[in-house]
């Protein structure tokens, strides 16, 4: 038997019959983009997150992009983020223009180290992008503490939404969260999707206006550097279903990878998700061979994939030999990441686990 290392079609065929009816009741409407739909769903996800503004847009890049023009108010061009989480900052930052300066991650938990990150700050920054990586809530605290006053922090929350801290949800601990709603996301479209959320009411105002063209009224830009960014009624009524799932998907996801922390052997070390502060989006390994291990999972019928294979200053469109980053680098070829869905059956989390056993 084939484990698959995701299988999105087992989460819509459970839900045909209530997707379809959200699909006629979109088209009854007559409403295809910014109607009921979308207020709604902005609505429920603000009171899930306990934030006070969300803006729904086309996808998390673009949540990204228009967070980092939204947060920029001078002449200040750099944003420090991470090398090691798929090159999406990297993206964002670049389409809008800016500049980049990464900081290592922490070698535990692979998340931006805090006690590198003055090292990354200059006096060019005005943004600090924190990446809940894998779906493991970073110390944003410790972010805040470290970066000085006058320059935002962003949470780039693509893979931790439900991920809940004490000082609350991904999304509503720093100055703007970002999320992605791809359909590989714990809270996934059945296209694409993604938001902007804040407590600060003239940030979100700067948010709507740059996700439609920049607009200050109809037809009149007021703010440059907008553009059309939409989160269309579809697939905001495909999220309102979805939204209520979420937690219990969390938690099965954080049983599965307990699963295959307790099977794994010493040679592999499964990152934990052990409280609700994990929203268990990747399950990853680190090994010191991780091509090894994959063929050895491979002949056991198990799909694996990398998350991330190459980190951003390495990429071969911008390799900039200058920059060092020895933690980051040192993950290149360790990493694996297993199978990590809600609807893997007991036989495909059994079959996991042997595999990992005799690794």
């Amino acid at each position: 038997m084939t484990v698959p290392f995701n299988a999105l079609g087992r989460a819509a065929a459970q839900q045909r019959e209530a997707l379809l009816g959200a699909t006629a009741a979109v088209i009854d409407s007559g409403w295809l983009v910014h109607g009921r739909q979308h207020r709604s769903f902005e609505a429920e996800l603000a009171g899930f997150l306990q934030v006070a503004e969300v803006c729904g847009v086309g996808n998390g890049t673009d949540a990204l992009e228009i967070g980092l023009r939204a947060v920029r108010r001078d002449r200040r061009q750099t944003v420090v983020t991470v090398a090691n989480a798929g090159g999406y900052t990297t993206t964002a930052a670049r389409a809008a223009g800016l500049r980049l300066r990464y900081c290592d991650v922490d070698p535990q938990t692979l998340l931006l180290d805090p006690a590198r990150l003055g090292e990354a700050v200059d006096a060019d920054t005005f943004a600090v992008v924190v990446t809940h990586l894998y779906g493991r809530a970073a110390d944003v605290a410790a972010v805040r503490a470290v970066v000085p006053p006058g320059i935002a922090v962003i949470e780039d929350c693509a893979q931790s939404i439900g991920a809940r801290t004490t000082a609350g949800m991904t999304g509503s601990l720093a100055d703007l969260g970002t999320f992605s709603f791809y359909p590989t996301k714990n809270l996934g479209a059945l296209g694409d999707g993604g938001a902007i959320t804040t407590n600060d009411p003239e940030l979100a105002r700067r948010v709507r206006q740059l996700a439609q063209y920049g607009w200050v009224d109809k037809y009149t830009v007021g703010s440059p550097g907008g553009r059309n960014s939409r989160l269309d009624e579809l697939q905001a009524a495909y999220l309102r279903l979805r939204l209520p799932l979420v937690e219990p998907a969390n938690q099965r996801r954080r049983e599965i990878i307990a699963r295959y922390q307790a099977a794994a052997p010493a040679s592999v070390r499964v990152l934990p998700a052990p409280d609700a502060s994990h929203a268990a989006h990747l399950a990853v390994v680190v090994t010191d061979d991780a091509a090894r291990l994959a063929e050895h999972l491979a002949s056991h019928g198990i799909q694996t994939a990398v998350h991330y294979p190459v980190p951003d200053h390495r990429q071969p469109a911008y390799h900039d030999p200058r920059v060092s980053l020895p933690v980051t680098e040192s993950l290149v070829g360790r990493i694996l990441s297993l199978p990590l869905f809600s609807e893997l059956t007991e036989a495909e989390i059994e079959q996991v686990c042997d595999a990992l056993a005799g690794a």
